[in-house]
């Protein structure tokens, strides 16, 4: 079932999109976690454009999205915010995978899994509370170092607010959560192709 959220894209549930896809008419995926993320597990046929990727090249990418489009990411937040970049880019048939990739393999459907990688919030929360732990810490001996620690959590909190997460981002640009495949050239290359096949008599 296919639901809208308030001021954002369209949603569709783990066992429509199962359907789309068992009969052969399923739309075409894409996957906005970063390359690591996306080797660790993915749903099979999709394709894999980071969410800093899509916003920085919307406009080339739309041009080879013109039909159905699910986007899909850990839980949902970073496809819908994919999905309102795409819809301001004037892609109208963009949907969002409700529950993300942890809610598609909680209900035991096919994945590709490749090398296991932490996930992005993962990430997050392991460097903030690192630096949260050590300026506490250090702030034993420079008392100033505490406010370290205060403009984290007042970042975090901002983020949450916003829904979005500057540490996050910069450490999407690592070159551990980067691949090989992961520049325009080569994501649009393979739309291309996927295109052509979908087209081909």
């Amino acid at each position: 079932m296919t639901a809208d959220l308030p001021g954002g894209p369209a949603t569709i549930d783990i066992a429509e999109l199962r359907e789309q896809l068992t009969a052969g008419s399923g739309p075409r995926i894409i996957d906005v976690r970063t390359p690591a993320e996306f080797e660790t597990a993915h749903i099979p046929g999709a394709y894999n454009v980071p969410l800093d990727l899509l916003r920085e090249h919307r406009a080339e990418l739309r041009r080879h999205l013109d039909e159905q489009v699910v986007l899909v990411c850990r839980s949902g937040a970073r496809a819908t915010r994919a999905g309102q970049t795409l819809a301001d880019a004037g892609l109208p048939h963009v949907r969002v995978l409700t529950g993300g990739i942890l809610a598609w393999q909680a209900a035991a459907e096919p994945v590709n899994s490749g090398r296991p990688r932490w996930d992005l919030e993962r990430q997050v929360r392991l460097v903030a509370g690192t630096i949260v732990l050590a300026s506490i810490l250090a702030s034993i001996a420079v008392p100033a170092l505490k406010w370290v620690a205060a403009l984290l959590g007042a970042g975090l909190a901002v983020a949450a607010l916003t829904d979005t997460c500057a540490m996050g981002m910069l450490l999407g640009k690592l070159p551990y959560n980067r691949g090989s495949r992961c520049d325009l050239d080569t994501i649009v290359g393979q739309l291309r192709d996927a295109e052509s096949t979908r087209h081909r008599p």
